[in-house]
């Protein structure tokens, strides 16, 4: 289903269709959309873990994350600003004023209603209590919500494609009347025709369930280590020859915690160089 956390990203790594989704979300045209793929889909140890949105920007600089959620948290505000404030550092760091700072959008997709309102669409900027006046410092929180009951204010578009979110596998086939729709049912048939894609979407739910687990038992570590090791080579060895020190250390390493690490970085690594960059980090 395309509300699955791989899917959804595997999905809307397409630019065309994150584009249209985009203008449908935020309600303006956007000429071309650039995904960031070495920050969309990723492991960030600072973040905790799986860390699975879109980072994208606009013909005019604006920045986009957007992320699915399929079950109710809490601090989902909280969440937002950390990634408004991630998205503004990551642009001063490469030294630009912080008076040129593009306007920048969080989108939440939730298969839940975050606010209990029954509104399809919430959105969120700074305004003054007072006068009502904005802020205008450019950064836009939006929550889409499945749960919406106000048909008559928001566009058919938007309410089909929450409706979408919403099916069940096999509704999710249905033919929905929509063409962005029926973009994103024929890009889920190729990822899922793909050999490449289900061996990554299978190693990512061994990641996820690792992210899950507290421990493993000390006297099956040996064990595991080494398996784990050669599953990272595994995906390593389908982008190219492993250089000899980089095979004998991840061999040699006894920490499940960075063999775990390894492997969510193998895993979508588009090269043995961006692999190496990566461990770096780790």
């Amino acid at each position: 289903m395309f509300k699955d956390n791989f899917m959804f990203g595997a999905v809307m790594v397409n630019e065309e269709i994150c584009r249209n989704f985009l203008e449908m979300a935020v309600g303006i045209p956007i000429e071309k959309v650039e995904i960031s793929k070495e920050k969309s889909m990723i492991y960030h140890p600072e973040y905790r873990g799986i860390r699975l949105d879109i980072i994208a920007r606009d013909e005019k600089s604006t920045h986009y994350n957007v992320e699915m959620q399929v079950a109710k948290k809490s601090h989902l505000g909280k969440r937002a600003r950390y990634y408004h404030s991630q998205m503004d550092m990551e642009l001063l760091l490469t030294g630009e004023d912080y008076t040129l700072l593009p306007a920048s959008y969080v989108i939440f997709i939730c298969d839940f209603d975050p606010f209990d309102k029954k509104r399809y669409r919430y959105i969120f900027q700074n305004v003054c209590r007072e006068t009502g006046l904005s802020m205008a410092d450019g950064s836009t929180t939006i929550f889409l919500s499945t749960c919406g009951e106000n048909e008559a204010e928001v566009p058919e578009n938007l309410i089909k494609f929450l409706k979408f979110v919403k099916a069940d596998l096999t509704d999710s086939t249905r033919d929905y009347q929509d063409d962005f729709i029926r973009k994103i049912q024929e890009s889920i048939a190729k990822i899922k025709g793909s050999r490449e894609m289900e061996e990554k979407f299978m190693l990512l739910e061994e990641l996820l369930r690792d992210e899950r687990a507290e421990g493993e038992a000390k006297g099956l570590a040996m064990g595991k280590t080494k398996g784990k090791a050669e599953s990272v080579l595994l995906l390593l060895e389908d982008l190219g020859p492993v250089p000899d020190e980089l095979r004998k250390a991840i061999l040699e390493e006894q920490d499940m915690d960075i063999l775990s690490k390894y492997l969510k970085l193998a895993a979508h690594a588009g090269s043995i160089a961006y692999f190496m960059d990566g461990i770096n980090h780790i």
